[in-house]
């Protein structure tokens, strides 16, 4: 039987050690390096289908908790599965619920066989646990599921990352016991908050489990940059060179550059298009707030040389007016080029690394990329 998931790992820098492969779905291959917009309820938000083909988008992200709650996965089995329900036909990666569970702390009670929470909606008692996550997910049909995991708070003391370390290796066991879904691959997710030693372990557990594929989960979530990048660098040797590195939640252009610098492959975080909306866009000198008054009468694009829609046909001033006017197209155009921005980003990565001259890269990205006007 043909595996649901095979990875390629086409070279590395001979300059950073950053790392080119090939993710390979039953609904196409994904380049690696890579950025995955984030489409929590089945739709990226504010963009359609062909839109996220225009700016380069290779596979989307869904969300096992939203879409249990709302529509529900028996309807969208009923619909032909994820894909045929949203109109995307090509790969789709769904996290499993754990990261938004876990973040009803007033609403949750964690036990051994699984989580018992409130809904969000209406108040309804839920029960979520490693075999229900896996069963949504099979039901969704996504090319990419995620284990059921538990995510630390942070910050945390020793005892409760590794109590959630150990929790998630034990769900991890269940979730793989129970997946049967033959075309969908199942990724484990490392843990271990920001003590070095527990990541270690939990790499190394996780890769004696043989998933196809590893979400590094429990980093973003606060902590100083340089502490997850510390994480990361602590990690890496211990994870499967030849299997995805996926780091989760994870988006804005400093991090995918520092990310790919210490091997991770693919990338996701609903920044780009959350912030897009509030008027924020992505440049490579740094973030821009649009809405600021000195860019009434700018009339250049939101970058130069970005062959977005948006920038192609659209100057600052003009998008600026659309926000200044509560027009919802300005959003639209804003989302548009955060998107295609970041697909640019990490097509001139893997540029760079297939030229072994990432570390250039890097050096001279980073002295232009102004963190103070950083996320």
């Amino acid at each position: 039987m043909a595996q649901a998931l095979t990875f390629t790992l086409h070279k590395r820098c001979a300059q950073s050690g950053a790392r080119l492969g090939a993710v390979r779905t039953a609904h196409g291959v994904i380049q690696t390096p890579v950025f995955m917009p984030v489409g929590t309820q089945a739709t990226v938000k504010a963009m359609t289908p062909d839109e996220l083909e225009a700016v380069g988008a290779q596979i989307i992200l869904a969300n096992t908790y939203h879409l249990h709650l709302r529509p529900g996965e028996d309807l969208v089995r009923e619909a032909g599965g994820l894909h045929r329900f949203m109109a995307w036909p090509h790969p789709i990666l769904t996290d499993s619920g754990g990261f938004q569970v876990f973040s009803l702390s007033a609403m949750r009670k964690i036990k051994e066989d699984g989580v018992t929470f409130q809904s969000h909606l209406d108040g309804s008692r839920r029960f979520l646990s490693p075999e229900i996550a896996v069963a949504i997910q099979e039901a969704l049909g996504a090319d990419i599921a995620m284990a059921f995991d538990v995510c630390s708070p942070y910050p945390c003391d020793s005892a409760t990352a590794r109590d959630a370390m150990q929790r998630t290796h034990r769900w991890a066991a269940r979730c793989k016991a129970t997946h049967t879904r033959a075309d969908q691959a199942l990724f484990g997710i490392v843990q271990g908050a920001f003590d070095g030693a527990l990541r270690v372990e939990s790499a190394k557990t996780l890769a004696d489990m043989d998933f196809p594929g590893y979400g590094i989960g429990g980093l973003s979530v606060g902590e100083p940059k340089p502490q997850m990048y510390d994480m990361l660098e602590t990690m890496m040797p211990h994870m499967p060179a030849q299997k995805p590195r996926y780091l989760m939640g994870v988006g804005s252009p400093d991090c995918l550059v520092e990310g790919v610098l210490r091997g991770v492959d693919m990338f996701d975080c609903v920044l780009p298009t959350r912030v897009a909306r509030n008027g924020t866009v992505f440049t490579d000198a740094g973030r821009l707030v649009i809405k600021n008054a000195q860019y009434a009468r700018d009339f250049t694009p939101i970058e130069t040389g970005c062959d977005c829609y948006a920038c192609r046909n659209f100057s600052r001033a003009y998008i600026r007016h659309l926000f200044k006017a509560q027009e919802i197209t300005g959003a639209r155009l804003a989302t548009i080029h955060n998107l295609r921005y970041l697909t640019r980003l990490m097509a001139r990565i893997r540029d760079a690394i297939q030229a072994d001259r990432f570390g250039d890269f890097h050096r001279v990205f980073m002295a232009g990329y102004d963190t103070s006007r950083n996320f």
